[in-house]
């Protein structure tokens, strides 16, 4: 048996990767970015210019972080998500730079909450996603909103704090009703996307693609 091909990443020479990190083959680590020590990032990533990567943060396979975006301690990232520029994932919900008694806080003073980005799930450029709060699967947050309560499935959420616009496609599409319109935050029935003709059932607040029949 021939002997398995290596695809390495490339790293560009002004990244600062930790050698304790692990990065995937064939990811791309582009200029300034930093990925700290215990990172773990996935086969075919993206990692853009001057992002940053914390300690301990786990990255799926096939994920796109681009330019500036923040990714703090605590936090997941599922394959398939796309972290859009200046996007800030942050870990602490009550930050304070000292203790009641005036001593420069430590991390025994504080605890990590912990975010997890679902697979397939896109955050928009300027977007910020507040301590202990997950995104689902294929949701959509827009740009310059912030995230204060978790994302279902499939949802689009927008605003300062985000709220609940409607539904998307796994594609990304905005998913309509069945008289060809936007699917509001309050829809109840199905739903379905224009471009490739999925299928969604949506109820209570959740969106569900519909199980294709197979002749």
């Amino acid at each position: 048996m021939a002997p398995q091909e290596s695809h390495p990443p490339v790293i560009h020479p002004t990244a600062d990767v930790s050698s304790d990190a692990r990065i995937g083959e064939r990811t791309k680590v582009w200029n300034r970015a930093q990925i700290r020590e215990r990172a773990m990032v996935g086969d075919d990533c993206v990692i853009g210019k001057d992002a940053y990567i914390d300690a301990g943060v786990r990255v799926g396979d096939k994920v796109k972080i681009q330019n500036g975006a923040l990714v703090y301690h605590g936090v997941t990232v599922e394959s398939g998500v796309f972290i859009g520029p200046g996007a800030i994932l942050t870990n602490d919900r009550f930050p304070r730079s000292i203790t009641p008694d005036g001593e420069l806080s430590s991390e025994a003073d504080w605890t990590i909450s912990e975010i997890t980005l679902r697979y397939g799930c896109s955050v928009g450029a300027g977007a910020i996603v507040v301590a202990g709060r997950d995104v689902g699967r294929f949701a959509t947050v827009g740009a310059g909103a912030v995230v204060t309560r978790d994302v279902p499935d499939h949802a689009l959420v927008v605003g300062n704090p985000a709220r609940l616009l409607g539904w998307v496609c796994a594609c990304g599409e905005r998913l309509l009703d069945d008289a060809g319109r936007p699917a509001s935050a309050d829809h109840g029935g199905t739903a379905h996307c224009a471009r490739d003709g999925r299928r969604y059932d949506v109820a209570s607040g959740r969106c569900r693609e519909q199980e294709v029949a197979i002749p």
